[in-house]
Formats: C-alpha cells, structure tokens, sequence
C-alpha cells in the first residue's frame, strides 16, 4: 500500500477543526504504517513528524488545478489516498479513495469561514444550498469517512452516499498540556464557568450569558476570539450580570489547559454541533460538562454531563445548581475522566487504517 494523505487543509498558524482533525490522524496514523502527506505549503510540516515524506499539490482551493491532481498521484503511485474533507479532485483516479463528510452543520448554517477568499465564500454558500453536489462528491469515493454515529446517522437518512460510512472520533490535541482536575476538593471552592468555541449565532452564546443573572455566585469565562461588536452585544444582553463575565479573546493552549483543569465545569448551549471538540478536552482534565440537550452532546458527553434545554437559561441555571449538590461535582468529574479515555487518536488511526486496508 503507498498511502497519500491530505494534508492541505493543516493551517499554518493556528489550527481549526479540520486542521486538528488532519494534525493529529496523520501523526498517530504515521506510527502505524508509511505515510506520505500532500500538502500545499511547506510551512504546516512543523506540525507533523520530523521524518515526514511529501509530496507537494496545488492548493484545495484552487478547483481547476484540482482537476488535474488525481493524474499527479497516480503519476506518483498512490494506491490508496485519504482526504479529511469531500471536495478532492478524483478524474482519472487509479487508486482507493476515502473522503470524509464530517457533519451536516453548514447545510442548517451556510455562512462561510472568514478567513476565506471572497469568491470562495460565495462558492461555498451556493454549495451548500443543495444536497445535490456533496451526493456527486460522496459517491466518487471508495468509502466515506465521518467523526459521530450521530453524523453518520443524517448522512445515511440523507441517502448523501452509497458507499460505506465509517465513524473516526476525534480526540483531545496530543501535545495539550496535561493539567487534570485536582482531588478531593470542594466543589464550591470553584466558581468559573469556561466556555470554548465561536460566537455564531447557533452556538447559542446568549443563553449562557443570559443564565449568569440567575448565578450570582459565578463567573462566565468565554475563551475564544470575538469580535467587538459581538462582545457588545453580549455584554447588553448580559445586564447587571456583566462584571461576572470575562472574555479572554484567545488563550494558549497552556491558558486553555489551566482554564480546564480549574474549572467547576465546561458549558455550551449549542443548538447544532458536528462534533464536540471542547468536550472532548474538558473530559481529558476530568473536568465536568453541562451542556445543552442535543444527540451530538449525547454521544460525546454521555453521563459525563448534566444536559439542559438550549432555549432555557434557567434550565441552564438549574444544572449548574445540581452540579453543587453533595458528592455529584466529585462524581461527574470521575465520570468525564472515564468517558475522556475512549477518545484516542491512536486507536482512530488503527480504525482508519482497517477501512483503507478493507479496500
């Protein structure tokens, strides 16, 4: 087997989703079997192994280059090639090919990335529309990859492929510090709340924001970047609650890592998600979960979290309260360090490997 793996969507500077998602696959996979990356730039190398081999392709964005990259890897004697994404050029493959669809998200929110060009976020919007371009992308492959049964589940009741789909969790960073919850300790000697993902609007921020007035005990501690304006915004709905929610716009992994480990639990009121990646991390610390009642959060989560209605903050509010009870925060922090193990990188590269060596 002469294995290609995509690698062109590893970001140079900061990782997002499918960076972290590519990162991490391709390093546990490279201890399993040779390997060879596809890339674009030859800056996202400090990423992967020291040793890497790699080829170098055009960029993904680029669609008429991409019509030509199948004939390049089987020019280079590719047997087998993964992509994390469903958009890699295939005309006149030779090869087994895997592509991956990692949730239905942007169908229910098609705005675009930012950091995209222009007229690649208009192609992306108009992609989205229809189901029909991912169906023609999906069934091009030799088998479709996915992160979640709950995923797995739309993408099959879609009918998006008919081809096998096969479920790969993702798992905490590997080189995430490793700062776990410390115990015993009293549950009410913690009293920050941390939050970790965007502020589009179907994250559903302002319930969170909107509970903090029904916890007066508490702090809100909102890690990612925002924007000015959508930090107003907030602080507005916020209220007299204001002074007790903090944003950190941005933190290092090492602050990310502190912030977990020091918390009473990670929250989200999320109305859809792909995956979970925040709680993924959270339970690598120990740390516990209250999130909203949605399947994805089920799936993950399982009975490392107390679950909330979205529309509710003061469902929210009362969770939070359930948490304080006696004995419970000790036993949902020991709940999420357990359910934290199942999600490996090294065993989501064992199962990937047995999908690309079935073919």
């Amino acid at each position: 087997m002469k294995l290609i793996f995509d690698c062109r969507f590893i970001r140079d500077e900061h990782h997002d989703g499918i960076s972290r998602f590519s990162t991490e696959l391709f390093s546990a996979l490279a201890k399993q079997t040779a390997v060879i990356a596809l890339i674009s730039d030859q800056s996202v190398l400090k990423w992967l192994p020291a040793d890497t081999e790699y080829i170098v392709g055009n960029s993904p964005t680029n669609p008429l280059a991409e019509l030509g990259l199948a004939r390049k890897l089987n020019k280079f004697g590719a047997t087998h090639v993964f992509s994390p994404m469903q958009t890699m050029g295939s005309l006149g493959r030779r090869y087994k090919l895997v592509l991956t669809l990692h949730d239905l998200i942007y169908y229910s929110h098609p705005k675009a990335p930012r950091f995209l060009s222009l007229p690649v976020r208009i192609a992306w919007r108009l992609y989205h529309l229809s189901f029909t371009p991912i169906r023609l992308l999906l069934n091009r492959a030799d088998a479709v990859v996915t992160v979640s049964e709950t995923s797995k589940t739309l993408i099959i009741g879609r009918g998006l492929t008919r081809k096998a789909v096969h479920v790969i969790y993702a798992a905490q960073a590997s080189f995430a510090p490793k700062i776990e919850v410390a115990g015993p300790i009293s549950d009410f000697s913690r009293n920050k709340l941390v939050y970790m993902g965007s502020f589009m609007e179907y994250k559903n921020v302002e319930v969170l924001v909107q509970a903090m007035k029904r916890l007066p005990e508490y702090e809100l501690v909102l890690l990612s970047k925002i924007a000015k304006k959508r930090e107003s915004t907030l602080r507005t709905i916020a209220g007299g609650a204001e002074s007790r929610i903090t944003f950190r716009n941005g933190v290092t992994d090492l602050e990310y890592s502190n912030e977990l480990a020091g918390a009473f639990a990670l929250v989200s009121a999320s109305k859809d998600e792909g995956f979970g990646i925040p709680l993924v991390e959270a339970m690598g610390h120990g740390t516990p979960l209250i999130l909203s009642d949605i399947p994805i959060f089920r799936e993950i989560g399982e009975d490392a979290a107390l679950y909330f209605d979205p529309t509710s903050p003061e469902q929210f509010a009362e969770q939070v309260r359930t948490l304080e009870e006696s004995g419970k925060w000790l036993e949902i922090c020991s709940l999420s360090r357990e359910r934290g193990r199942y999600f490996d990188w090294n065993k989501s590269a064992r199962q990937l490997l047995d999908v690309l060596r079935s073919l």
